[in-house]
């Protein structure tokens, strides 16, 4: 139980404040807090989880993942924070536009502001760091990592459901834009 204490303490320091807000009033000076989700990686296949693991060696089971998704009147910006990954190690992470589930590519597309319309999206024009939210991380030897990102939008509603993490540094060389290998972890985000 620290762990998640500290882990969602850790993960609202990662996603500091973008800007005020407006979300009651023109006055307001409060940035408003979007969902947070934490806890641990469990196997796939077996249930129903708010994160999955598809490679336990990378993603071991018990490994913990903390996301929080902070929201101001200039756009949205996401954090991710993991624990106990294997260590030393560089991943790709984005937000995916549909729930994990037991199966890695269950969790869709990349969520993209501006949606391409060719399918798999390669192009650099809509697979962007701008255009989509790419988390990727760091580990440190015992694989631990946080990485967080700011866009100058807002998730539609319904359209954002989960953070994945792939197995390497996310491309930006047109035909292979936005790519980070094999989905190897999968965490329920309920984006806003």
């Amino acid at each position: 139980m620290p762990f998640l204490v500290s882990a969602v303490a850790a993960s609202l320091a990662v996603v500091a404040p973008l800007s005020t807000t407006s979300s009651t009033s023109s006055t307001s000076t409060t940035p408003r807090h979007g969902p947070g989700v934490h806890g641990q990686f469990e196997a796939a296949g077996t249930g129903t989880h708010r994160a999955v693991t598809f490679d336990k060696k990378a993603v071991p089971e018990k490994s913990r993942v903390a996301v929080v998704e902070r929201k101001g009147k200039d756009g949205t910006r996401v954090g991710l924070r993991v624990r106990g990954l294997q260590g030393s190690r560089t991943y790709g992470a984005h937000v995916h536009q549909k729930p994990c589930g037991n199966a890695p590519d269950d969790s869709g597309a990349h969520y993209q502001n501006v949606k391409d319309p060719k399918s798999p999206s390669v192009d650099p024009k809509y697979a962007n760091a701008q255009n989509e939210v790419w988390l990727d991380f760091t580990t440190d030897k015992r694989g631990n990592g946080r990485s967080a990102d700011t866009v100058k939008w807002r998730f539609r509603a319904g359209e954002a459901r989960s953070v994945v993490i792939h197995e390497h540094a996310t491309e930006t060389a047109p035909g292979k834009a936005g790519t980070a290998g094999a989905r190897l972890a999968c965490v329920n985000v309920p984006f806003d």
